[in-house]
């Protein structure tokens, strides 16, 4: 498999009334055609803000953004914001974890990924509309010649995402990134757009990148997991490896919260990691997790060391391989 996606050493910190926020430490990952990536870790650890910021979508006057984001060898963070609009959609798609806030209640769904289409294609409206209906028709959207004209809100929470993953699509981009895709959704339908976006992934061959903090979605359709905690990387490995090895003690906390059927106690409370992430601000140094870990001492308030557990598995903590 060919690199697609190269992101080395990314920072973004905000300015902000109380002083300067790191949002994103230094990450750094690799994202390969065909590959799903998952990238994991509680509300706030940077996850959404990584994402966003491969595209420039966080570039704002607040905003402080060092670093790399190679795309087949080309640097985006040197753009300039039209260069950076023919990378969205054209080569690097985004599909956002509330459709109804992502959709535009006042236009018809068709006429938001037409304008899309012809935005980028010199195409005429009847090949963007027929391009339209095909995609909806993609993505499992029954009747699309007569939905193609319904409004957002005519459609269920499910239906909505649906056509956010055939309008991130409609350019054939090489990259998706789905972040959260199934937030606020009922079980039957997560299951049912995550079979939809592994198929297309499957039938594509896109590489894709998988914002999320459901391991049970990780273990099912991602190749390669990322974990982040306080705007780092802790821990990336291949799925399998991590779920059976996992190094670093948030990674551990995280899979102990998972609930596994059939080893559960009645009265035995779920698991469950004490404590907040932190806020991260100029000069902080250490280990971001130590004050919720269990075994930390005097010596994580200092450079924290990587270590490699294998081949493709990477930690960073005090505590050896």
């Amino acid at each position: 498999m060919s690199t697609i996606l190269t992101v080395d050493d990314l920072k973004v910190s905000f300015a902000t009334e109380d002083g300067l926020v790191q949002a994103v430490g230094g990450v750094s990952f690799e994202l390969q055609a065909g590959e799903v990536l998952a990238i994991v870790g509680e509300s706030g650890s940077g996850k959404s803000v990584t994402a966003q910021t491969l595209t420039g979508l966080t570039r704002a006057p607040n905003a402080r953004i060092t670093g790399s984001v190679t795309y087949r060898g080309r640097e985006l963070n040197g753009l300039d914001d039209d260069q950076l609009r023919n990378v969205r959609g054209e080569q690097i798609a985004m599909v956002f974890q509330d459709p109804m806030c992502s959709l535009n209640p006042v236009y018809r769904v068709g006429a938001q990924i037409t304008e899309m289409i012809r935005a980028h294609r010199d195409v005429s409206k009847r090949e963007a509309d027929d391009r339209a209906i095909e995609l909806l028709r993609s993505v499992g959207i029954p009747n699309p010649e007569r939905r193609v004209r319904h409004y957002p809100h005519e459609f269920s929470g499910g239906m909505r995402q649906r056509v956010m993953i055939a309008m991130a699509l409609a350019l054939e981009p090489d990259v998706l990134i789905a972040d959260e895709p199934t937030t606020a959704l009922d079980v039957t339908v997560q299951a049912q757009i995550l079979r939809l976006l592994a198929q297309l992934q499957r039938d594509l061959g896109l590489g894709m990148l998988l914002i999320t903090h459901d391991l049970g979605i990780v273990a099912r359709v991602a190749h390669r997991v990322s974990v982040m905690y306080a705007g780092e990387v802790v821990e990336s490995a291949a799925t399998a490896e991590l779920f059976a090895n996992p190094k670093h003690p948030y990674t551990q906390g995280l899979l102990r919260c998972v609930p596994v059927p059939g080893k559960i106690k009645r009265d035995e409370p779920l698991g469950s990691i004490p404590g907040t992430v932190p806020r991260i601000g100029p000069g902080f140094e250490g280990c971001a997790f130590r004050e919720r870990c269990d075994f930390a001492d005097e010596t994580c308030a200092h450079t924290v060391p990587r270590h490699a557990a294998g081949p493709s598995h990477e930690f960073l903590c005090r505590l050896p391989a």
